[in-house]
């Protein structure tokens, strides 16, 4: 039963306006505190499912396919296809920007050949707005391009580059 609004009931309306007072504190956990610490060595590290041969980065201790704790810790290389791409005219602080920063996912390769990396990292791409405009970077191929001084952080890698 359908009970639309009235016109004068739409322009009745009250508005409150308060900054809430809000405190969060987050704990990395297991998984990323080691894939920061990682990160910080330059090196990305995944978390491996042996059963199904999943490696999950960033890596999670508990295998969504297999519905089981993954077993190992594992290195996957700096480099990958890009799966997705999308320029951004908006800032991270959500500012308006005239240089669109390009962002997507990256699938990275495994260190051993039966691995399988996933679901992938999503990052900075190190490319054009018309790269991502025609669609030509998805499926090429990238490296990521760390900073010479890391501190733990996804900022570590400055972005991933096509090699």
């Amino acid at each position: 039963m359908e009970n639309p609004l009235k016109e004068e009931e739409l322009k009745d309306h009250i508005t409150i306006s308060y900054k809430p007072f809000a405190k969060y504190e987050y704990s990395a956990g297991q998984a990323i505190s080691k894939y920061l610490e990682g990160l910080k060595e330059g090196k990305i590290i995944g978390r491996k499912c042996n059963k199904c041969g999943r490696v999950y980065v960033p890596p999670k201790m508990y295998c969504e396919d297999c519905f089981r704790p993954t077993d190992e810790w594992v290195e996957v290389k700096d480099e990958g296809i890009v799966e997705t791409a999308v320029a951004s005219f908006i800032s991270w602080t959500r500012e308006k920007i005239e240089e669109p920063e390009i962002v997507g996912t990256i699938r990275l390769f495994p260190s051993k050949e039966n691995d399988y990396v996933f679901p992938g990292v999503f990052h900075r791409i190190c490319c054009s707005y018309e790269e991502v405009k025609n669609m030509s970077i998805i499926g090429k191929r990238v490296k990521a391009v760390w900073k010479s001084q890391r501190k733990g952080d996804v900022n570590d890698i400055e972005c991933f580059k096509v090699i």
